[in-house]
């Protein structure tokens, strides 16, 4: 498939058709022996950049230094990780939840601009003024009015090994910042998103001719996992996990098309609606706002 995970092959046995599926196993975890035996396989292992805490590999398993087999790992490092990196990647019990106008003003505005002054975007403003990562940028755009404030650029995803088309995975950074999620985009803004959606999608047709518009899929994350506006472009192929499931992943599309219908002068917009989605009962949202929420306490 897409993904590299699982191969369907078309074949004959004893003269008639058949397929053949096969699909590579779960990682051994169940004890540390498996998994020190996992970190002893890898192999080859090859630096496909870094910025900041963030560093992203490839490698092989199971095979001896120097073979020549591809890699078939893709290795993301964080480090050093944060308490709120650890609580986002452990096993945890999911729950929806529905903000509110109301909640958003009162308890996760706060909650976000206390994230931005804790330093976690450094990794960003470091693409964005030009000191990491500018020999992966594929697009940089100064706008529809010339703006330099209304610019974004594009490079690939720390996620995407940058060679298969199938799980193409492109992030969009946008210039300004005033718009930390979606919660900030007015109907002011319709113009700029338009441009932003027309712009990602003739230029990621351009880099890669393989692939027309019409399989390309753009959305925003709410929760997103740093609050700097950005744009997802992956191929509509790439099997929607949790990070493109309902409740995570909001489409573009959608979202100009309910800034259009709102109600109200151009200063309206997101953070007058309510939004469900859902947390790990493990993120800080859940712990400070929801759950005692939940619970019918005060945040």
């Amino acid at each position: 498939d897409q993904s590299g995970r699982r191969i369907a092959i078309l074949g004959t046995i004893d003269g008639q058709q058949g397929i053949l599926i096969a699909e590579r196993a779960a990682f051994a975890t169940e004890t540390p022996e498996a998994l020190q035996a996992f970190h002893a396989a890898i192999t080859d292992v090859n630096n496909l950049g870094d910025n900041d805490i963030y560093r992203w590999y490839l490698a092989s398993s199971h095979s001896a230094p120097g073979s020549q087999q591809p890699p078939d790992l893709k290795i993301n490092l964080i480090w050093p990780c944060t308490e709120s990196h650890i609580k986002k990647y452990s096993e945890q019990v999911v729950r929806m939840v529905t903000e509110t106008p109301e909640i958003y003003r009162d308890s996760i505005r706060p909650y976000m601009s206390a994230k931005r002054e804790e330093g976690r975007l450094n990794w960003v403003f470091n693409i964005l003024e030009g000191r990491t990562e500018q020999e992966d940028v594929i697009l940089r755009d100064k706008g529809h009015d010339g703006n330099e404030e209304g610019g974004f650029l594009v490079l690939p995803d720390l996620n995407w090994d940058r060679k298969t088309m199938g799980s193409l995975h492109l992030l969009a950074l946008v210039m300004r910042r005033d718009i930390w999620s979606l919660r900030d985009l007015k109907k002011k803004h319709i113009p700029w998103l338009k441009y932003l959606r027309e712009r990602l999608l003739e230029e990621t047709v351009r880099v890669y001719p393989q692939l027309e518009t019409d399989q390309l899929k753009l959305y925003v994350h709410y929760q997103p996992t740093y609050y700097h506006f950005h744009v997802h472009i992956v191929n509509v192929m790439l099997e929607a996990g949790a990070t493109q499931a309902t409740g995570k992943a909001f489409g573009l599309e959608n979202i100009i098309s309910q800034l259009e219908t709102l109600d109200g002068d151009e200063e309206a917009g997101m953070a007058d609606v309510s939004l469900t989605y859902f947390l790990g009962e493990a993120s800080e949202l859940w712990s400070n706002v929801f759950g005692p929420l939940k619970r019918g306490e005060k945040p």
